[in-house]
């Protein structure tokens, strides 16, 4: 990783600030939150096809992240208003691949604005949100360690269990037809103590450039639990 990217820390979860007439969505970093962009809303709220509009935007600035294995979510919308659920509802209607299966993303929801960085700055900090964080990130690696187990008690994936072995595999092109890399695992235990530090932030920064989903997990979870059995650290080929 950079100097730049290290100060933030590593990808945690997404947090959508959706507010009556714009969406603002921010990446949240175990250090940091970073806005990635503000969405307008072209319309009144009652216009049904503004509303889809409006949505298929957040979806679709979604897609990167989600992408490279971040697929946490924390939806804020101010008390007394339906903002959140009815954004959740559109997803129940058109995006149903987002909330079922072993890939599906965890959304969750959060009384607040979070339209600002000042918003974000004092929504990060409390009590609730922390909690959600915990919570939220909980059930996907839940969904991780069900992708994990299952490679593992497939003989015919590729599961590797160390370093050296995940940057042969990621940072070296793989020859046409062969297994191909698709996650990264780590524990954020492995990370903070780990002794080459400066080469486990390469090769997650590599991984994540060359579309590899890569998650940092918290050790005291459950899939945390999994992975420090492992060894701290886990790569997935893609199932032929």
């Amino acid at each position: 990783m950079t100097p730049k990217s290290y100060r933030r820390g590593y990808p945690v979860a997404v947090l959508i600030g959706i507010e009556q007439d714009h969406a603002a969505i921010w990446q949240v970093f175990s250090q940091v939150a970073k806005q990635q962009e503000t969405l307008p809303l072209s319309g009144g709220r009652n216009d049904s096809k503004a509303a889809y509009s409006f949505y298929e935007s957040i979806v679709n600035a979604l897609r990167p992240t989600l992408k490279e294995g971040v697929r946490s979510v924390i939806i804020a919308s101010q008390t007394k208003t339906s903002y959140a659920q009815e954004f959740i509802n559109h997803l129940k209607a058109h995006h149903a691949w987002l909330l079922q299966g072993a890939n599906k993303a965890v959304f969750s929801t959060i009384t607040g604005s979070a339209s600002t960085p000042q918003q974000v700055a004092a929504l990060t900090k409390t009590a609730a949100f922390k909690e959600l964080i915990s919570e939220t990130t909980a059930q996907e690696t839940e969904n991780l360690l069900e992708i994990l187990e299952k490679r593992l008690n497939a003989p015919d994936n590729l599961v590797l269990f160390s370093l050296q072995e995940a940057e042969n595999f990621i940072l070296n092109t793989q020859a046409e037809g062969k297994p191909k890399p698709e996650y990264l695992m780590l524990t954020d235990e492995y990370l903070a103590r780990s002794r080459q530090k400066y080469r486990v932030q390469r090769l997650m920064q590599v991984a994540a450039n060359n579309g590899v989903k890569t998650r940092v997990i918290t050790a005291e979870s459950t899939a945390g639990k999994r992975v420090t059995q492992l060894g701290g650290i886990v790569c997935l080929a893609k199932p032929e």
